[in-house]
């Protein structure tokens, strides 16, 4: 606690929090703009009447709540996946006498520099059967290379002596990972999976390329649809006429990011606990 600061300190203080108090707005204020305008009646640039038509409007879509649950599903199970292939990955290259070590580094390095490209891609999909399959959007990325490498050095930091005193009391490889690595690993394992949800949720060019039926569709491609469609009218019989949603586009438009962006925010809080630490793995050596 500095209770005898230097006039320079203080100056440097404040101007410290002058400015971050000033990006913090910067960046919280569009999102007050994005809410307010979302349940604005009009198309102008600060409403002044409350609706919740664009709302209405939104849920009025018959494909929309099944796209959430498409959504919710392929981001759940996509993201342990990914967290459950990444921790064993991560957990046998972090062993040096792994035959073959550096050359599996070698080329998950080489996937950090160089991809195959669109098309390629494509036909890899195409040839493991997952078009039109939920798979394609969470197999292709199930592991992240730079994930992986960060993932590996946090569990090559675990203390040898606590691995080689639980393989002295019998555990195997995988009760180790699972009841030791994987319990001190609790901000790698948060920060990561919200990076990887983050990712899952927020597919869209890859649902196009992939899913050929609109039952599938994730919600991302279905709000999407309504932003672009919003003046033509994509709800369904029972929901509002084109003409109100002409009226109210801009606010459908404000409505559509705040429904697409609600999810996330929800789970934040629930890691923001270890996302800090998490976040800052490998940016620190010693």
């Amino acid at each position: 606690m500095h209770t005898h600061a230097s006039l320079p300190s203080k100056i440097f203080d404040a101007i410290n929090f002058t400015v971050l108090g000033l990006v913090g707005l910067a960046a919280f204020l569009p999102f007050v703009y994005v809410v307010v305008t979302s349940f604005s009646a009009q198309n102008v640039v600060w409403p002044t009447e409350f609706t919740l038509d664009t709302y209405k409007y939104i849920f009025s879509t018959a494909t929309f709540v099944r796209s959430i649950g498409v959504s919710v599903y392929i981001t759940l199970l996509g993201t342990v996946l990914s967290l459950l292939a990444t921790s064993l990955m991560a957990y046998s290259l972090s062993f040096k006498y792994l035959p073959g070590r550096s050359g599996i580094l070698l080329m998950v390095l080489f996937t950090m520099l160089f991809n195959g490209g669109l098309i390629p891609t494509y036909f890899v999909v195409k040839q493991l059967g997952m078009i039109n399959s939920l798979w394609s959007l969470m197999v292709p990325g199930l592991i992240s290379a730079f994930y992986l490498i960060v993932m590996r050095d946090f569990f090559a930091s675990v203390p040898h002596e606590l691995i080689e005193s639980a393989k002295i009391d019998g555990a195997h490889d995988i009760g180790i990972l699972l009841r030791i690595v994987l319990p001190l690993s609790l901000p790698a394992l948060a920060a990561f999976g919200l990076f990887y949800a983050v990712g899952i949720w927020n597919q869209y060019f890859s649902a196009i390329m992939y899913i050929n039926t609109p039952e599938k569709w994730p919600v991302q491609v279905i709000l999407r649809q309504i932003v672009v469609l919003a003046s033509g009218g994509l709800g369904d019989s029972g929901g509002s006429s084109g003409e109100n949603v002409a009226y109210y586009g801009q606010g459908v438009k404000m409505a559509v990011i705040v429904v697409s962006t609600i999810p996330i925010l929800l789970v934040y809080p629930f890691l923001q606990k270890h996302f800090a630490k998490g976040a800052l793995l490998g940016s620190v050596k010693g």
